[in-house]
């Protein structure tokens, strides 16, 4: 018997012939079809996530902002109803806590949605530096009432308004609406133009009751449009052609959000103090001793996670991901070296093994869509 955590959709997996793997403690399929494959039909026609290992924190009350804007990088104050915010919760020294997004359901009612492996961690942080008592802020965490679908790819607006009345149009990047009702099921979900792939698409939260009938709505509703479920395989090598961080690899307690180049969200001159902010703002102001960048192998070979990085026999350091690029056919990887080195064109050497290849700096994303 297995001790891994399963999903609500886990016994619809085996109907579409998916190869599952553990995943941060979840069963979860790392591929249906094959990952190439999914990756393609993603970017040219449309995919179908199970995301619902993802985690879901509730924070409610009169004091919510305030503890938002104490608890991340980004300005929360800028939110209004029906708009999701990225943004980031970092340690004293600037560290990452994890990077989330936040939903603003209504006036002093937020959705943090974090990433699944720190579900846990995140929830006891929060409620750690909770200054506030449970009737100024109330923190729950919520994740297993929901299933949580990605819909990514050209054509999932087209599929998505086969089986809805709410006009999706209407919904804008990094926007949401919480009733949108489809069709046969009773319960509304929230659907946000949102997603970790780099196409048009949304993400969907509804509750887990009646998340295997969407997920077979969605499938049958895309049909004719080439819709296949997709695997965290190409999930990974989706995120990655568009430098999409992941956290653990991007972004840890010892990578800050200035190195990762996430600076857009880490709002060091906003009015209210948050934690790490003295750090951060040292780096925006003063440059980081690291920086994330692209390269692009020149040699043959594959730079992984966790390869040295080295420049003219000085280790500089490491890769933080890499792989063949399905959509360019290239080698490439992202890593975080000293910012010295860190120019577009500066040629380097990665220790592949007991190799060393040459490669060279690169400008990312390292595939934007056509819009």
């Amino acid at each position: 018997m297995s001790d891994l955590r399963r999903t609500p959709l886990f016994p619809e997996y085996e109907k579409h012939g998916a190869k599952t793997i553990d995943f941060g403690g979840w069963d979860l399929p790392v591929q249906f079809s094959g990952i190439k494959t999914e990756h393609e039909v993603t970017r040219t026609k449309a995919g179908l996530f199970d995301v619902s290992h993802m985690g879901e924190i509730s924070v409610k009350g009169p004091k919510s902002l305030d503890f938002l804007q104490y608890l991340v990088t980004n300005d929360v104050s800028k939110l209004v109803p029906s708009r999701a915010q990225y943004t980031i919760m970092c340690y004293e020294n600037g560290g990452t806590v994890d990077d989330l997004i936040i939903y603003m359901l209504a006036e002093d009612d937020y959705l943090l949605v974090v990433n699944a492996a720190n579900t846990d961690k995140d929830y006891e942080w929060l409620v750690r530096n909770n200054q506030y008592n449970s009737d100024e802020v109330s923190i729950t965490n919520i994740s297993d009432e929901y299933v949580q679908l990605a819909l990514q790819g050209p054509k999932s607006e087209e599929i998505l308004q086969k089986i809805t009345e709410t006009d999706l149009s209407e919904i804008k990047f990094f926007r949401f609406m919480d009733n949108v009702l489809f069709n046969g099921l009773k319960q509304p979900a929230i659907v946000s133009r949102t997603g970790y792939t780099g196409e048009d698409g949304f993400e969907i939260y509804i509750e887990k009751s009646e998340g295997p009938e969407l997920w077979n709505l969605i499938l049958d509703a895309g049909k004719d449009n080439g819709l296949e479920p997709i695997g965290l395989g190409a999930r990974d090598t989706l995120r990655f052609e568009v430098n999409l961080a992941l956290y653990g690899q991007e972004l840890s307690k010892d990578i800050t959000p200035v190195e990762a180049g996430l600076t857009f969200a880490v709002k060091v001159n906003k009015e209210s103090d948050f934690i790490g902010k003295e750090a951060l703002k040292n780096q925006v102001e003063n440059g980081s001793v690291r920086k994330l960048v692209g390269i692009e192998m020149v040699d043959k070979g594959i730079p992984r996670h966790g390869y040295s990085v080295w420049k003219d026999a000085t280790e500089i350091g490491f890769v933080t991901s890499g792989t063949q690029s399905p959509t360019l056919n290239k080698n490439l990887g992202l890593v975080l070296i000293d910012s010295q080195f860190a120019t577009e064109g500066t040629e380097l050497e990665v220790q592949v093994r007991k190799r060393t290849l040459k490669a060279k700096v690169v400008k990312t994303p390292f595939y934007k869509r056509d819009k």
